[in-house]
């Protein structure tokens, strides 16, 4: 009953930023292909993340869902509630599912809504500006979740806003815009320059964690996570980083966006990652992941002895050499 609550707390609160969006009648009508009994669920985003908000029965291969939403809206479909749905952007009307079993999210097809089927163009295009993207489509839901969501962590703040400027007025109270528009200001403070924001969470062993404590040294915050394949694949060249520097005052905090500790227990086993590691556990609703405006991972900001922010998102072959110029200036 607590998990339905906290579920209920979290969608409600995405609910109440969408002034713009009412309910709307929406009927999903479908097909199961390779499944002729079960269960079709219907999930609805919230912060990178999928709630179950209905399911429906198979019988013979068919199901439906007739439901009052808010729409138009991102919403998922999956036969396996523990496995990333199908991404659906659904719209008022009638909607048509066809579900593949063996080729899920290649072969499931949805028709009926114009906001998926830009969503699907999107994703088959390379290297879309989101500028020319948005002036195109101004008045689609699309528009405003590809801002929020593929381009939000690599622009500036100057950038983010410009781009809300040219969303239709019909989306400027979108909870995806809300995010955007608050993300500004949290960039703002945590730019190259200002004094990194101090932070306290808990480690593995359940003891408390400050930034404060590594004032004097030049610190790495690394925003990670164990089912994280680009972080876990970056480790390597963290962990020779450690290894290359910290006895000469370099240092690296941890912080895990992982959902389950027995991951992240094993993931930091497995990487060799012998250095201090904060979580609350509470993956995209990671409190200082929010307050360093960090909106995609691997991430990390790197603060020099006085608690000044002097990089971001270090990697690879720039992180070495970031390093090797500031040990060897600081002889």
């Amino acid at each position: 009953m607590k998990k339905l609550s906290n579920v209920m707390a979290l969608l409600l609160l995405g609910s109440s930023m969408a002034l713009a969006q009412q309910k709307e009648e929406i009927t999903i009508t479908g097909t199961v292909k390779g499944l002729q009994n079960g269960k079709v669920y219907l999930q609805k985003f919230n912060n990178k993340m999928f709630f179950t908000i209905d399911s429906a029965t198979v019988k013979d291969g068919q199901f439906q869902f007739n439901q009052k939403l808010i729409l138009p809206e991102l919403y998922g479909l999956t036969l396996n509630k523990d496995k990333n749905p199908l991404y659906v952007f659904l719209e008022a009307g009638k909607i048509n599912a066809d579900l593949d079993t063996t080729k899920y999210y290649t072969g499931s097809v949805i028709s009926g809504s114009k906001s998926n089927d830009l969503f699907i163009a999107y994703k088959k295009e390379r290297n879309v500006d989101i500028k020319t993207f948005i002036q195109q489509n101004p008045n689609s839901i699309v528009s405003a979740y590809v801002l929020y969501r593929d381009f939000s962590y690599r622009l500036s703040a100057a950038q983010i806003e410009e781009n809300i400027s040219y969303l239709a007025p019909s989306l400027q109270q979108t909870p995806y815009v809300g995010v955007l528009k608050e993300l500004i200001g949290v960039l703002s403070t945590v730019a190259i320059g200002k004094p990194a924001p101090v932070f306290t969470a808990l480690n593995q062993h359940g003891q408390s964690v400050s930034l404060s404590q590594f004032r004097g040294k030049y610190l790495l915050i690394d925003f990670w996570a164990a089912w994280c394949g680009p972080c876990r694949k970056e480790n390597p060249n963290v962990v020779a980083a450690y290894q290359k520097y910290h006895a000469k005052g370099f240092d690296i905090l941890g912080v895990s966006l992982d959902k389950s500790k027995a991951d992240w227990l094993a993931a930091i086993a497995a990487d060799q990652l012998n250095w201090t590691q904060v979580s609350d556990l509470k993956f995209w609703n990671s409190a200082p992941a929010k307050l360093y405006g960090v909106r995609a991972i691997p991430a990390n900001v790197l603060i020099d002895p006085q608690g000044l922010i002097i990089g971001r998102n270090l990697r690879g072959e720039e992180l070495q050499q970031t390093l090797e110029r500031l040990f060897s200036t600081a002889k």
